[in-house]
């Protein structure tokens, strides 16, 4: 008897697809689409910052009132299908923008390693990097915190396969459990 192993969502749907669970689950909660970029009036050019949304929690990288996010942050960029296509600071990374792409989920992605930790041990995520949340610092001085780090993935992150294999099967299935952002 031959047992086929199925080829994971992310391989196999399109954005439009996903259900509201996988959907949820793509995000890798790096946190990096959570710090202020700044757009230059006349060519458009976006520049990231090291300065955190007001909602971003610094240690998790998650939003701390995610349902309510927008209503709070009205600029907040609510993903969809049509937003991951349009906007393009969305980090190289992003498991929305690989998925739109066709390419695959980077090894340190929970839904592949099995550990929603690992974007922050291989130093993916933003957890130690955020200078200040933006309510804590003048408007004027946000161009003094742009930054290009976010742009750029660290040393073993660009790897479609970890040093060492990834934890089990059955840590990973755990892990692709929704969880809310």
């Amino acid at each position: 008897m031959t047992s086929e192993i199925a080829e994971p969502f992310w391989r196999t749907k399109s954005l439009e697809e996903l259900d509201s669970a996988e959907w949820e689950s793509l995000c890798d909660g790096c946190g990096r689409c959570c710090l202020v970029k700044l757009q230059d009036e006349d060519t458009e050019a976006i520049a990231y910052t090291d300065i955190g949304c007001k909602l971003l929690d610094e240690d998790g990288c998650r939003c701390r009132d995610y349902p309510n996010r927008q209503a709070v942050v009205p600029d907040c960029v609510r993903l969809t299908p049509q937003t991951v296509r349009a906007i393009d600071w969305l980090p190289t990374s992003c498991a929305y923008r690989l998925v739109e792409e066709g390419r695959d989920l980077y090894w340190w992605h929970h839904l592949v390693s099995g550990d929603r930790d690992t974007v922050h041990q291989v130093g993916v995520s933003v957890r130690g990097k955020v200078a200040v949340l933006e309510d804590d610092l003048p408007l004027q001085d946000f161009v003094d915190h742009m930054v290009r780090w976010p742009l750029r993935l660290p040393r073993g992150a660009t790897r479609r396969t970890p040093k060492t294999p990834p934890v089990s099967a059955a840590a990973a299935a755990s892990a692709a459990s929704p969880r809310k952002r």
